[in-house]
C-alpha cells in the first residue's frame, strides 16, 4: 500500500493543466461497444479507474491501440460475450463502479449483459435502481444471483418508451441513453441528468449516427437507429480537478494558473468558490487564481450563514463539496456544508478536526465550518484516504499544514487524479510517494 509524505507550509506558483474528465471518460469508453467500427478518443486520463476499464474492454475482445499520450483507438468488432463470466472480468467489474455502464451498450448491441455488483467509493448507499428500472422499461429483464452478486440482463428486442427517472442519476442517464440509441422507436427521458459529461456522450453518439435531441436539458428525445458507425472525440478537462486546484491555491495562499479549463462547461463552480471569498480571473480559457492572504465567506442577503449544497446540474456537483469544506477551514467566517446525495462523504472531517480545524458534524449530511482565517495553522497528521474526493481534500489540508503529514491508502487518490504528486511538486509542493 502506497502513501504520500507531505511537507506542508510551502507556497506554490506556476501553471497546471487539468487532466481529461474521469467521469466523462468512463461513459465514452463504454460507448465504444455500440459499434463495430473504430472509435478514436483523445485526452483520456492515465488513472487507475480508467486503466482498469480499458483492460476490462480488452478482456471482452475490444481491440485497443494507444496512439499517443491520452489518445486511443478502440474497435469492438470482435466482442466475445462468453468472457462475461470470467473470474478476472467479474473481479474488475466488482472493483469499478463505472463498469455498470457496460450494461446499456452490451444490451443494445448484443441483447445480453452480465455484470458483477459494482464497488467504488465507500461514501454511502449508491443504488442502481435508476439504471435497472429505465432499462427494464425498454423491454429488458433482470435476474440477480445473490450468491455470486451477479446481475444478468436479457432483451430479445429493446423498444422505445416514455420514462420519468426517479432521480437525475448521471451514470443511470448515460446507461439508459446508450441502451436507447439502438432501440426500436422513440425514447423520451424526463428528469435526465444534463451534466457536461452527459452532453459529451450525446454529442459522441450523434456523431456516430444516433438521433438524440434536447442535449443540455433534462428532457431527452431519442429516435432509435439500426446501426452506429465510428467517430473521433476529445474529452473535456476534468472540472473536479479544476475545483481541486482552486482549493490548493486558496489553502496554500499561492498564485496558480489553470490552463484550458473549458470555462463555459464549469457552470456554477467558479461562483461557488467565490462565495467562499476566493478571487479568480478568467483569461481566455485559462483560470488565474492570485495569491490571497485572506478570504472571507459571504453571507446571505439577510445576514444569515452561507450554505453550500450540492444539487443536480446545473447545481453544484457533490464531488467538490469535500474540497470546499477544507477550503472553508482557513476562510474568515462560517459556512454550512450540506452534502445531500451521499450520507458518508463527510465522515472524513474527524481527520480535519484532529488537524485543528473547527468543524461541527451536525449529521451525516451536514457540517458547520468555523473558518480560522489562517490565524491558526493546521497541524500535520497521519491519515488514510477513505475515497477519491476525501483523499484530495486531505492532501490539500496537508499542503497547508506546518510540518510533515502522511496520507495512507493513496490508491484511492490515484483512482481519480493522474500523477497528482508530480504535477503539484512542479509547482513547488513537497510530496513524496513511498
Amino acid at each position: 500500500m502506497a502513501s504520500f509524505v507531505i511537507e506542508g507550509g510551502h507556497r506554490l506558483q506556476g501553471t497546471i493543466r487539468a487532466q481529461g474528465a474521469k467521469n466523462e471518460a468512463l461513459q465514452l469508453l463504454c460507448a465504444t461497444l455500440l459499434t463495430d467500427e473504430k472509435v478514436y478518443i483523445h485526452n483520456i486520463p492515465d488513472i487507475l479507474d480508467i486503466n482498469n476499464l480499458i483492460q476490462l474492454l480488452m478482456n471482452l475482445g475490444v481491440s485497443v491501440e494507444k496512439l499517443g499520450v491520452g489518445s486511443y483507438c478502440f474497435s469492438a468488432a470482435r466482442v466475445n460475450l462468453s468472457h462475461l463470466r470470467d473470474e478476472e472480468i467479474l473481479s474488475k467489474m466488482a472493483s469499478l463502479r463505472g463498469s455498470v455502464m457496460l450494461v446499456g451498450p452490451l444490451l443494445a448491441r448484443f441483447g445480453e449483459a452480465v455484470i458483477a455488483k459494482p464497488g467504488g467509493d465507500k461514501i454511502g448507499r449508491r443504488r442502481l435502481d435508476t439504471h435497472f428500472l429505465g432499462i427494464q422499461k425498454l423491454g429488458a429483464t433482470f435476474e440477480y444471483d445473490a450468491e455470486h452478486s451477479l446481475y444478468s440482463v436479457h432483451a430479445d428486442r429493446l423498444t422505445g418508451c416514455y420514462m420519468l427517472l426517479d432521480e437525475a442519476s448521471v451514470t443511470g442517464t448515460a446507461n439508459i441513453i446508450m441502451a436507447s440509441v439502438l432501440a426500436s422507436g422513440r425514447t423520451t427521458i424526463y428528469n435526465a441528468a444534463c451534466e457536461p459529461y452527459i452532453q459529451q456522450l450525446c454529442r459522441m453518439l450523434n456523431s456516430m449516427g444516433a438521433d438524440i435531441r434536447g442535449v443540455g436539458s433534462n428532457l431527452l428525445t431519442i429516435e432509435g437507429v439500426t446501426k452506429l458507425h465510428g467517430c473521433e472525440i476529445t474529452i473535456l478537462p476534468d472540472m473536479i480537478e479544476v475545483g481541486s486546484f482552486i482549493g490548493v491555491a486558496a489553502m496554500t495562499r499561492s498564485e496558480i494558473t489553470i490552463e484550458n479549463v473549458a470555462y463555459d462547461e464549469l457552470g456554477i463552480i467558479p461562483h461557488s468558490f467565490e462565495r467562499l471569498g476566493i478571487h479568480m480571473e478568467r483569461r481566455g480559457d485559462d483560470l488565474y487564481i492570485p495569491a490571497q492572504e485572506h478570504y472571507t465567506i459571504e453571507s446571505f442577503i439577510d445576514g444569515s450563514i452561507m450554505t453550500i449544497a450540492d444539487a443536480p446540474w446545473p447545481g453544484l456537483t457533490p464531488d467538490l463539496l469535500s474540497v470546499m469544506l477544507v477550503v472553508a477551514t482557513q476562510a474568515k467566517g462560517c459556512v454550512l456544508i450540506h452534502q445531500k446525495m451521499f450520507e458518508s462523504r463527510l465522515f472524513f472531517v474527524d481527520k480535519l478536526i484532529d488537524m485543528g480545524a473547527q468543524i461541527i458534524l451536525c449529521d451525516p449530511h451536514r457540517a458547520t465550518v468555523i473558518g480560522l482565517d489562517h490565524t491558526q495553522v493546521l497541524r500535520p497528521q497521519v491519515m488514510s484516504s477513505p475515497d477519491i474526493r476525501a483523499g484530495i481534500a486531505l492532501l490539500i489540508a496537508a499542503l497547508s499544514a506546518q510540518g510533515v503529514s502522511r496520507i495512507n491508502n493513496i490508491e484511492q487518490i490515484d483512482r481519480g487524479y493522474q500523477d497528482i504528486d508530480g504535477r503539484l511538486n512542479r509547482l513547488g509542493a513537497h510530496i513524496t510517494r513511498v
